[in-house]
């Protein structure tokens, strides 16, 4: 009977110590922002400031991480 115990107290540990390591595996999935049409363009950015891509610059142009007027090829 004492044997039964441990071993189903083993097998838990086991089981919860296995779910903790693959949770670990895994990095949570960034999700993009979502704006209302009213703050996207409260908050897009001039000219020749900093940016990550398109959608943060009012001109839609992120080279280099500055905002551009126009495109390389133009």
């Amino acid at each position: 009977m004492h044997s039964w115990k441990a071993m189903a107290v083993l097998l838990l540990c086991s089981l919860l110590l296995s779910q903790t390591l693959c949770a670990s595996l895994h990095p949570p999935l960034s999700r993009q922002r979502r704006m209302t049409p009213f703050w996207r363009g409260v908050s897009l950015r001039p000219v020749g400031a900093s940016c990550r891509d398109n959608s943060e610059c009012i001109t839609m142009l992120c080279r280099k991480n500055r905002c551009f007027l126009r495109t390389a090829s133009e």
